[in-house]
Order: C-alpha cells, then sequence, then structure tokens
C-alpha cells in the first residue's frame, strides 16, 4: 500500500499538528553545529519485528521468541535493517520532512550496538556536527549529522554518521 501524499500526511511537530502544507521548510542555514534534534519515541512491538523480518530479514532470532531467547541476542530481536529503517523514519518526522532537504549522499557509518527487543521504546537525537555549502552545486548545503538512538533504559543501540543536503534560504550567498 503506498503512503499518502505528502501534503496529506500529518506530521509530530512541537507537540501539535500541521500538514506540509503549512509549516516554514528548515534551510541550510537553520542547521548550524551543535544545533539538536529529538527522536521519537518508537515503541517496538513482536508484531512489527515480525512482519519486518518475514519480508527483508527472516533469521530466526527476528522471527520467534523462543529462537531469539536461544540466540546470542536474548529474546525476539529487531533486525538491524529494522531499527536503522524505524530510525530513519524517526528522522523524517523530526525535521527531514520538515526541511527543505534534497536528499542524501551516503552513510559514513550506522552501528547496531545492542539487540533492540520486543517491546523496547526507542528515541534519540540527531546532531549536527558540521554545516558547509557545497560547491559543485551552488544553493544547497551539507549537514552532517551524529545520531544515537537509546532504548527505554538509556542504553545505546543505534549509532550513525552521514550528510544531508539541504537548500539554502533563497538568495544566500555561496561562499565555499
Amino acid at each position: 500500500m503506498l503512503a499518502p501524499p505528502l501534503q496529506a500526511m500529518r506530521l509530530p511537530m512541537n507537540e501539535t499538528w500541521r500538514t506540509t502544507e503549512d509549516m516554514t521548510k528548515l534551510v541550510y542555514e537553520d542547521f548550524q553545529p551543535g544545533r539538536e534534534f529529538a527522536l521519537g519515541p518508537k515503541h517496538m512491538t513482536a508484531a512489527e519485528i515480525i512482519e519486518f523480518a518475514s519480508e527483508f530479514d527472516p533469521q530466526p532470532m527476528h522471527l520467534d521468541e523462543e529462537a531469539g531467547r536461544a540466540s546470542i541476542l536474548g529474546g525476539l530481536a529487531a533486525s538491524g535493517w529494522h531499527t536503522s529503517a524505524v530510525f530513519m523514519r524517526m528522522m523524517c518526522d523530526s525535521y527531514i520532512l520538515a526541511a527543505d532537504a534534497q536528499g542524501a549522499p551516503g552513510i559514513d557509518f550506522m552501528e547496531w550496538k545492542k539487540p533492540v527487543l520486543a517491546g523496547d521504546t526507542l528515541s534519540g537525537r540527531s546532531i549536527v556536527v558540521e554545516a558547509r555549502p557545497m560547491r559543485s552545486r551552488p544553493g544547497i548545503g551539507i549537514v552532517k549529522f551524529r545520531h544515537e538512538v537509546e532504548n527505554q533504559r538509556g542504553e545505546l543501540v543505534c549509532l550513525g554518521e552521514n550528510a544531508t543536503m539541504i537548500r539554502m534560504r533563497a538568495g544566500a550567498e555561496v561562499s565555499a
């Protein structure tokens, strides 16, 4: 089933609900080093873990509670790819869809630090670590983020870094 068009989606923004049509887009200049964006929370259910694994990563520890307990993961565990997909959704809900984002050139790294088990609630932060104008694309900046995702016990479950291309404010001078 396809997701509804972006204009019809409602996103949680500052504890209020607005359509993306009502939002003033965040631009490159809004992403200063040190700025943090909250991620989540997202509760991970056994049904979601099994559904994702059934389609994308059908290993026993992702499909069956008993097999998960018998593994080194200690219970029904989300695939790392599932954790990454949930993390991506949390980024979209936090700031990507609110920004004039133009895509990403890739991921510097993604580490799965601890298993995400059925019943865990994930939350975290994306922190701007660097921002610079692109030389090859005037009017676009590269914003590098560090991402930290934790479970409800404050344990780091996912760590990553990547850059996102974000359009600059109209008329912004490029001094790269």
